[in-house]
């Protein structure tokens, strides 16, 4: 009995999300149907903004021409961000060392922090830093910021480079939160700016805990610069659940996943 329509486009998604790419041959004998009728199926998950077309299959949906600026970055998935902000933010214990990157999911993080004590607060992003500084400043929060020196990057509103890194280096911090452009079980976490995927593996190199932001249209995306193995990660918080298939290595690497719709 062939499946139903709407079950072959969820396993093309799942395998999607394992492999980063699919190929219609092998779905097609898989499913026990014919390649037009995988092709059909692409083609309604590519309308949806699911995946991308390529010559004899697909692959996993991402930024064609790099990441878009971070004022543009700040209105996509705004939602979902919010709530993976709430959660991450509700981890924090007062006294925590913790840094944060540059990411437009770690605003919505520095956003959300409420009531804790003696923070020290490490970051590379102005917007980041500017939020925190004024949340102190009015006694939400109480602790310091400590800006991150290195070379300006202007369309990203972050500092970097070799001097950034060589900062980095005279710190040891209990967590880093950090945001990606990408989460594969095959290439582990990546981003699309060198510079910044740079700094950031120096911040996990700092970090007893690291901790990625990551929104459902990161899953299974394999962006341009590898941060760091999946094994690098303690904690992944999204706002939907892991692919069914990436169960058993999760565990397997000992990565917890948190999803942000749990926040009360």
């Amino acid at each position: 009995m062939s499946l139903l329509s709407e079950e072959r486009k969820s396993i093309i998604l799942d395998e999607l999300n394992r492999n980063n790419k699919v190929k219609v041959v092998s779905l097609a004998e898989r499913l026990q149907v014919s390649s037009e009728t995988i092709r059909r199926d692409m083609d309604v998950l590519e309308k949806l903004g699911l995946l991308t077309r390529v010559y004899g299959g697909a692959v996993k949906r991402g930024y064609q021409a790099g990441e878009p600026p971070y004022e543009n970055r700040q209105d996509l998935n705004r939602e979902a961000k919010q709530r993976i902000g709430q959660k991450a933010a509700s981890l924090l214990q007062d006294g925590d060392t913790i840094l944060m990157d540059t990411g437009t999911t770690v605003l919505e993080l520095a956003r959300s922090i409420r009531d804790r004590k003696r923070l020290t607060i490490l970051t590379n992003s102005v917007p980041v830093a500017s939020l925190l500084i004024n949340a102190i400043h009015n006694h939400v929060f109480s602790g310091k910021v400590i800006m991150l020196g290195g070379e300006l990057n202007p369309e990203q509103q972050s500092s970097g480079g070799a001097l950034c890194e060589s900062f980095l280096s005279a710190f040891h911090v209990d967590r880093a939160f950090i945001s990606v452009g990408g989460v594969s079980l095959v290439t582990g976490i990546s981003d699309y700016d060198l510079s910044e995927s740079m700094v950031t593996r120096k911040m996990i190199s700092v970090a007893k805990e690291v901790i990625v932001l990551a929104d459902s249209s990161k899953i299974g995306v394999q962006a341009f610069c590898q941060i760091a193995p999946l094994e690098a990660v303690d904690l992944l918080i999204s706002d939907a659940p892991h692919p069914s298939s990436w169960a058993a290595e999760l565990e397997q690497k000992g990565i917890a996943w948190l999803e942000a719709s749990d926040v009360e």
